[in-house]
């Protein structure tokens, strides 16, 4: 057995973060309507008859704005000390050519930061908190802001039965703040790997002035590459900090696939009890599911002071991560 050595942790985490939930709502019946998809069959998708999505009136990167607002007041935080502001998700914006990262610092008025975006799917929310934990180790400012603001329930084809294991696709902007110091989570280690023989599994196709999610083909072992790939960042970040898995408190995952949440769990040894199963409530909210979650357990009070969270996401390409979190608590 390879004797584990903890490494020297990285200095920064979480501040504080707000997930916004948009005004409408997907509805099992009208997706039956539009597919002619059973609502027995879509339902065993969504585990829930309706779920959080955008209103068409509605913008993602305005909901990430509130999120933002909240978090920087929230916590007292001068716009002047960001200096990175990321924003995440697919890449498929509120406009096309443009920068919701730039456009949320200028209303929340962020004037000395960078601004960028990082498309990395439904695990961009957590490639971004690397990215800027990175940049925050270089120095300089003292904050970055995180957001996530995918528009998922805009990019699935409602009309097409092919497109029913996107059915549960919905939107849920959050922002993060991240910094040195003061955090509410450190991120204590972290994974990632892309395996890129699956890049073409999913591509977008544009239709009517919209870019509609297609899969291509029916290759067998996705499925598989889930089981292979989290079990693996889960020993990385393990093995890095000096853990075994009887040292996990809580494992929080994307909501995309209720199945596959369950055996994950099985395969990693974790009791359901330690995760969160949030189906009935939402459907899968992109790179937002993991705070969702977080926000749950500590409105409950179910952190304790040191608690070791893993926080496993996902995205088309595909790619894996596994997060470490110590929960400081306030």
């Amino acid at each position: 057995m390879t004797e584990r050595i903890p490494r020297a942790r990285p200095a920064g985490g979480i501040v504080d973060f707000e997930v916004v939930l948009p005004s409408s709502a997907v509805d099992v019946h009208e997706l039956h309507a539009s597919s002619g998809v059973p609502v027995a069959d879509i339902l065993a998708i969504t585990h829930t008859e309706r779920f959080p999505a955008l209103d068409e009136d509605e913008t993602a990167w305005e909901l990430a704005a509130a999120a933002g607002r909240t978090v920087l007041e929230r916590t007292g935080t001068d716009p002047d000390t960001v200096g990175l502001v990321l924003y995440a998700g697919s890449g498929e914006w509120d406009l096309p050519f443009w920068s919701p990262a730039a456009k949320v610092a200028d209303v929340l008025g962020i004037r000395h930061a960078h601004c960028f975006e990082v498309a990395n799917f439904c695990n961009g929310g957590m490639t971004a908190v690397r990215t800027a934990l990175a940049e925050l180790a270089l120095g300089g400012a003292p904050h970055a802001l995180v957001l996530i603001g995918d528009r998922l329930s805009r990019l699935v084809d409602h009309e097409d039965p092919e497109s029913r294991a996107l059915f549960n696709f919905g939107d849920a902007p959050a922002a993060l703040l991240l910094g040195r110091e003061d955090c509410l989570f450190d991120v204590v280690a972290s994974s990632a790997r892309t395996d890129p023989s699956w890049a073409d599994y999913y591509s977008g196709d544009v239709e009517d002035d919209r870019v509609l999610m297609r899969r291509r083909g029916r290759r067998q072992g996705l499925g598989d590459a889930y089981l292979e790939n989290f079990p693996a960042r889960v020993d990385d970040v393990l093995t890095a900090l000096g853990k075994d898995i009887a040292d996990v408190d809580r494992f929080l995952i994307n909501q995309g696939d209720k199945g596959m949440h369950e055996k994950l769990l099985a395969r990693l040894g974790i009791p359901p009890e330690k995760s969160v199963f949030n189906y009935h409530r939402y459907g899968h909210m992109g790179g937002s599911d993991p705070f969702l979650a977080l926000g749950d357990l500590r409105a409950e009070g179910r952190l304790r002071t040191g608690d070791l969270v893993l926080v496993a996401a996902s995205g088309m390409g595909f790619s894996w991560s596994v997060t470490a979190l110590e929960y400081r608590g306030r």
